[in-house]
């Protein structure tokens, strides 16, 4: 695992990770838009909002993770979506994902971060830590096309309980198409 505060360096290959990524596994259009949102999210996100996970095997960039803070209006716990996430197809099956995922999820808990969530399988992100949560309880930034994809944990010792919003992420994911 790599944690480098200057992906800046590699936001090329990064944005060609995940390009690439989604479109072997949802296709061109897929993998068109995921592209262009880590590229985004690399060009516009202040990096205080911003927390890039990368893995490497020899010299190779294999996976990658990227959380972005969301804020909710009438909470002052911290809470960052991880989203996306990308393993090379060449390297999917070795755990790489699930270990990227847990390195950052370390990394977050180290920074005192209270809440993780992320939009995505639950049956894949459950062997990580996420549950289910519904949209009521943990506000959405934007309309929810599949609810059941919405999860989260606590990354405190503190059970996870409602939040209040409304929620606000970071620009690059403001986007309905992104939901």
């Amino acid at each position: 695992m790599h944690t480098s505060t200057d992906y800046t360096t590699y936001a090329e290959a990064i944005v060609e990770l995940f390009a690439s990524t989604f479109t072997a596994s949802e296709g061109a259009e897929e993998g068109a838009l995921i592209g262009a949102l880590a590229r985004r999210l690399i060009a516009e996100t202040p990096a205080g909002d911003l927390r890039v996970f990368t893995a490497w095997e020899d010299g190779t960039l294999v996976g990658g993770v990227f959380f972005t803070r969301l804020t909710y209006e009438g909470d002052p716990r911290t809470v960052f979506m991880m989203a996306p996430v990308a393993v090379a197809a060449a390297h999917q099956g070795k755990g790489i994902g699930q270990r990227l995922i847990a390195h950052g999820l370390d990394a977050l808990r180290r920074e005192d971060v209270d809440i993780a969530v992320t939009y995505g399988d639950p049956a894949f992100y459950g062997r990580v830590g996420f549950e289910p949560v519904s949209a009521a309880d943990l506000p959405a930034p934007q309309p929810l096309n599949q609810p059941q994809g919405w999860i989260a944990q606590s990354l405190t010792e503190a059970p996870l309980t409602p939040l209040r919003g409304p929620a606000r992420c970071v620009a690059a994911f403001d986007d309905p198409a992104l939901w």
